[in-house]
This record gives C-alpha cells, sequence and structure tokens, in this order.
C-alpha cells in the first residue's frame, strides 16, 4: 500500500490514473445500461445484449493499424484528449438515436464512440511508461487493472443503478460527462516532450499508406523478434474469448438460470461482491509480488480464475454463484498485475504504442468472434454452463501453457535485461 501511495505523489501519474478511471467508467456505464435495456425491451432475443457489446470491441478491427502507428509518431497527449472530447460529443447524438427510437443508428454511434475509444488507450499507456521507472510498473499495473478488471463487472452494477436512478438518456449523459471530465484530467498533465513524442514531430500528412504499413509491419517484426513477446500476445489473444464471455455471462446465468425475475437487483449485489473482491485481490498480489516472479503470479491467477469461472456455471443458487464470483476476483489481479507490470519492461518506450496496436485488436477480434458465436448460438446450442466453461477452460488452458513456455524465457529475459532480476518487487 505505501509503494500505491508513494506513485501517486508523482502528479503526472495521478491525473493520467484518474482520466483513465473516468474514460473507463464512461464506455461501459452506457455499455451496461444500454444492455440491460434490450435485454428489458426484447426479452425473447438475448442477442441484442450480445450485439450491444460486440458494438464495444469489434471498432478495433476497423482501427487497429492505425492506433499504434499515431501513438507512436503524433503526441500522444493530444491523441488521448481528442479521444475523449470526440466520444463525449458521440455521447450527444446517442441520446438524440435513442430518443427517436432507431437502432440502426444506435449501434452505429456505438460503433463509432467506440472506434475513436480505442486510440485512447494505446497513447495513455506509452505516456504512463515514459513518466515512470521500471520498479513502478508492476505498481502501475496493480493500479491499473483497479480500472479494468473492477469495472468489467463492477460497472455493471453502477450501470445498472444509474439506469434505474436516471433511466438510460440519464446513463448515456454520464457518459458524456465522464468522458469530458477525463480530457480535462489529461490536458492537465505537464508532459515533457520525449514522453508525447518520442520518435520526433511528424504531421498527419506524412502519415500515409505507405508510412503507417511500414510501421505496422516494424511492429509485427519488433513482436515476433522477442519469444517472451509472442507467447504473451497468445495468451492476450485467448484473453479475448475470455473477455467476450465474462461480458455477457452474468446478465445470462442469472436472467436464464439463477434468478430470472430479479437478475437485475442481483446483478448489482453480484458486481459489488466482484469489485470487493477484486480490491483484495489486488492487495494480496501486489503483496505476494515481492515475493513471486511474474510469471508465477499470472499462471496461479488463470488457474484459479479458470478454476471457479467453470465451476460458477454449475451454480445450484445465487450463494454458491457469488461465492464462486468472489474467487474469481480474487484471482484476475494475478494475472493483470503479472502481465501489466511484464510488458513495460520488455517493450522499447518507441515501440510500445505499435506493440499495443497489435494486442488489442488481437484481443478484440476473438472477443468479437465471440460474442458472435454466443448471439447466434445461445439458447440454441450453447448453454450456460457450456459458456462458463468454454470461458473457464481457456484460462486454464492459457496458465497451462504458461507453465511451460514461461519460466524458460523469464530467465533468459532476466539474463539479457538489466535490472530485470527484480522484476517481482514492488
Amino acid at each position: 500500500m505505501r509503494n500505491m501511495m508513494e506513485i501517486f505523489k508523482k502528479p503526472n501519474y495521478s491525473l493520467l490514473f484518474w482520466s483513465s478511471f473516468t474514460s473507463t467508467m464512461g464506455s461501459i456505464v452506457g455499455i451496461a445500461a444500454l444492455m440491460l435495456y434490450l435485454l428489458d425491451r426484447y426479452t425473447d432475443q438475448p442477442f441484442y445484449a450480445a450485439l450491444t457489446e460486440l458494438m464495444y470491441s469489434l471498432p478495433t478491427l476497423a482501427v487497429f493499424f492505425l492506433v499504434g502507428v499515431l501513438a507512436d509518431r503524433m503526441d500522444r497527449q493530444k491523441i488521448a484528449v481528442y479521444s475523449d472530447v470526440i466520444c463525449a460529443v458521440l455521447s450527444l447524438a446517442l441520446m438524440g438515436a435513442i430518443y427517436i427510437d432507431w437502432m440502426p443508428l444506435v449501434f452505429a454511434l456505438l460503433f463509432l464512440r467506440s472506434a475513436v475509444s480505442k486510440f485512447f488507450h494505446p497513447a495513455q499507456a506509452a505516456i504512463i511508461q515514459g513518466i515512470l521507472t521500471k520498479d513502478e510498473y508492476t505498481v502501475a499495473a496493480g493500479l491499473n487493472q483497479m480500472t479494468s478488471s473492477l469495472f468489467m463487472l463492477f460497472g455493471n452494477a453502477l450501470g445498472i443503478f444509474i439506469y434505474w436512478t436516471v433511466g438510460l438518456q440519464g446513463a448515456i449523459f454520464v457518459c458524456f460527462v465522464t468522458y469530458m471530465v477525463s480530457a480535462i484530467l489529461i490536458h492537465a498533465c505537464k508532459l515533457e516532450e520525449n514522453v508525447v513524442l518520442p520518435n520526433g514531430r511528424h504531421k498527419l500528412n506524412q502519415l500515409n499508406v505507405r508510412f503507417v504499413a511500414n510501421d505496422f509491419k516494424d511492429g509485427m517484426l519488433y513482436i515476433l523478434k522477442n519469444p517472451l513477446l509472442v507467447y504473451l500476445i497468445i495468451g492476450f489473444f485467448v484473453f479475448g474469448i475470455v473477455n467476450g464471455g465474462l461480458s455477457v455471462m452474468p446478465a445470462y446465468i442469472l436472467k436464464y438460470k439463477l434468478a430470472p425475475t430479479d437478475y437485475e437487483q442481483l446483478m448489482m449485489v453480484m458486481g459489488v461482491v466482484f469489485g470487493i473482491s477484486v480490491m483484495v485481490g489486488s492487495i494480496v498480489a501486489s503483496m505476494l509480488a515481492k515475493k513471486l516472479k511474474l510469471y508465477q503470479m499470472v499462471i496461479i491467477g488463470l488457474s484459479i480464475s479458470g478454476a471457479f469461472v467453470v465451476a460458477s456455471g454449475y451454480s445450484p443458487d445465487m450463494y454458491y454463484y457469488l461465492a464462486f464470483t468472489a474467487l474469481i476476483g480474487l484471482g484476475l489481479p494475478f494475472v493483470n498485475i503479472g502481465i501489466g507490470g511484464w510488458l513495460p519492461r520488455i517493450v522499447d518506450p518507441k515501440m510500445m504504442g505499435r506493440v499495443q496496436g497489435w494486442i488489442t485488436p488481437l484481443m478484440m477480434l476473438s472477443q468479437s468472434v465471440t460474442l458472435g458465436v454466443i448471439a447466434l448460438t445461445f439458447q440454441k446450442i450453447l448453454t450456460v454452463e457450456g459458456l462458463h466453461l468454454l470461458v473457464g477452460g481457456c484460462l486454464m488452458f492459457v496458465g497451462l501453457f504458461y507453465m511451460f513456455t514461461l519460466p524458460k524465457l523469464a530467465t533468459e529475459e532476466e539474463e539479457t535485461t538489466d535490472g530485470l532480476e527484480n522484476s517481482a518487487s514492488v
């Protein structure tokens, strides 16, 4: 905890952290509220809920070749600010589309807003890498995962509460406010030029098709030359499948198995339980990071989370499901802190944007395919139990894969990277 407090004494990091926090909130609250609205309105058509999540992940495939290149070649701070501001404006447009009740326009605006938001996190992550020391990466990863893993399900509870309190339009307006707050916070950062422009200044007219293609190819070659990075990215691809399942599993198991009549209230309870367990897991993982290798944390987290995801699908009642949800929440921070603290150590700051430009689309590709399969097969071929078995099985498979591959590669990396011998300390 002391290390976490120390890192917040850096004004730029504090502003970036809260900027990411509010930007993530803006994305998830609106999606959660809209998913509930569609489940209420189209009870017999659950594919609408999966389609909503698909509009959040699929746009990555439309902009993936630009995201990393822009984060490495243009002003990272401006990219993050403009991304938030444009998302705020699109949120207002989304309110209008919902008011006139034209669903094709609603989904089109969701797609566009999500596409714009994909430029934020690679730029923000690259900035954080530039303002922290190697010893602070793991601490930052622990804090950062509180804004991602925590909001993964805890954001659903917040979205439900706002949806109940002020309706769908009010929830979308909250998105507008959070995006604007995020933009203001990141604009207030005082950053050195070598942090926001590590590869020098470039103009948009310089970024022609050939330039972008060459940069994108350079990112791929950089990854392929680093076996450790390759294996981590294979894991990210499978994590996309997991994220796709986790985004709809709670709503599906509650509505169609455990609590058909009051699933909304119980989703809030589940969100609180998950949120608390993630916070506890984050603290425990940060403390154990002093004693464990980062790859050991990743393997432990994957194994624990995967086993309990499978078990939760066979829960006979709500109490068992809440207990399994808490155990999943305790395990996930080990994965997020382990990988989140590892990547900045092995990636050149000048290449971070392009590496992120490969990781995110690979994750979103698998997530989009998963959501598409769920939308087409749920209640026809795929059962609630089968969905949990798929997601939990993927987690355990990656854990087993990493058990046989990461220890050797991590040892080789320790021998060639300065300071990596202390990579498990915070």
